[in-house]
């Protein structure tokens, strides 16, 4: 099994501390608490992310993961990577973060198997180190990323890869 003791951090992170509670918006549907469901359809694109303390000087950088795959109650394929997102910058407006840089692994939408209990979708905002070369760690010419790497994925190895420090916001929401 990877080592995830950041994925267990982020979890207990949203219990201790409300304000680190990140924005999460599919659509029009918006998960204003931990856990939320939201249907497979409305998870499609990916979604929008918002919080209030974001600095407009800083870049911001996401990863999401489902920690459920393939069964809530027999995880042996998870967690499954479902995004990477670098270069996120804050607009003056309500902390609404816009990527500036191409992803390191495209958006997959949330897809638990048929009969298969709600899965959790966790969404971790980092600060982006300065310099970071994401280019490096991005597909050549904006390839996506295939189902093969994203499974049982070390959040703590890419926190550790990309240099990342304690997260600056979470949130989760649950689909089937």
């Amino acid at each position: 099994m990877p080592s995830n003791k950041s994925l267990d951090a982020a979890f207990e992170l949203i219990k201790k501390d409300p304000s680190k509670l990140l924005g999460l918006t599919f659509g029009k549907h918006s998960v204003a608490e931990p856990g939320q469901f939201v249907s497979k359809a409305e998870t499609q694109a990916s979604p929008q992310l918002t919080h209030s303390s974001t600095s407009p000087t800083k870049t911001y950088l996401a990863i999401s993961l489902d920690p459920d795959a393939p069964f809530a109650v027999f995880p042996v394929l998870g967690p499954v990577l479902h995004w990477i997102q670098p270069g996120l910058k804050s607009s003056t407006s309500g902390g609404s973060l816009e990527a500036t840089e191409p992803f390191i692994a495209n958006w997959v939408a949330a897809s638990p198997p048929p009969g298969s209990a709600p899965h959790r979708y966790i969404f971790i905002l980092y600060e982006q180190p300065e310099g970071l070369e994401t280019k490096k760690f991005a597909p050549k010419e904006g390839q996506e990323m295939g189902m093969g790497p994203r499974v049982r994925t070390s959040l703590d190895g890419w926190v550790t890869k990309l240099g990342l420090g304690e997260p600056v916001a979470v949130n989760y929401c649950t689909s089937n």
